[in-house]
């Protein structure tokens, strides 16, 4: 679903990415870890067509970011980090409009809405405007957004920052239902307890470099948890 070949960025004379190769397949969740400063949001960044790069290739269900950009942003879904949303409409208002973007029937979309609002515990909270959220709200009513379309890439960059436990362990029944599905799933973290229970495979970024990208199963079977296996580099 996601192949990166040889990804290389520069800002200036500062090279932040340092010939990147990931592959994710179908129906996989992927985990992305390093330190700040490592290169994992301008990877993100990069993969979901906001960053251009100076060298290499990003591939999503076969198509390259670069070129067919619509085509890969029509069956992918990205959360960033600190999710700026559109603050003076309501949240249900933000949620038709992800829905009409995508195209999704509308005799589908209020059932979708409804059931997901739900499940993230916010129905009593559609009909108040996003900037009266606290941030946790907001980051709840982006994460609907996201799984509306059920999309083939779901691309997360640090997705459990401001959650609640509850609202936690949803995101992580979401993603793994999803997965199931076919799709999948690149997000970074800094739980790595969290990435060590609910990943497939895992790559280490250090300093614009993969210094590891591995199986979770392996990794385990070396006798080492992913946390001492981070700190140990």
């Amino acid at each position: 679903m996601l192949q990166i070949n040889n990804l290389k960025k520069s800002y200036g004379d500062k090279e932040v990415l340092k010939g990147i190769n990931i592959n994710v397949d179908d129906g996989k969740i992927f985990g992305f870890i390093g330190h700040n400063g490592s290169g994992k949001t301008t990877t993100i960044k990069a993969i979901v067509g906001i960053h251009d790069f100076n060298e290499g290739e990003i591939l999503i269900d076969g198509k390259s970011i670069k070129t067919q950009a619509i085509e890969c942003k029509k069956i992918m879904a990205y959360i960033p980090d600190n999710p700026d949303i559109y603050e003076n409409i309501k949240a249900i208002d933000y949620l038709y409009f992800i829905a009409n973007v995508f195209q999704l029937e509308k005799n589908m979309v209020d059932t979708k809405i409804l059931q997901l609002a739900k499940d993230f515990e916010v129905e009593n909270c559609l009909g108040d405007k996003i900037k009266a959220l606290s941030h946790g709200m907001k980051q709840k009513i982006v994460l609907i957004g996201a799984f509306l379309h059920e999309p083939k890439l779901l691309v997360l960059d640090e997705p459990f920052v401001g959650l609640d436990p509850k609202a936690s362990f949803v995101l992580k029944q979401k993603m793994k239902e999803l997965c199931a599905n076919g799709s999948s799933i690149f997000f970074s973290t800094h739980v790595l307890e969290v990435a060590q229970k609910l990943c497939d495979s895992v790559a280490i970024l250090k300093d614009g470099k993969i210094v590891l990208n591995d199986n979770i199963d392996k990794i385990i079977a070396k006798g080492q948890t992913l946390e001492e296996l981070f700190l140990g580099m």
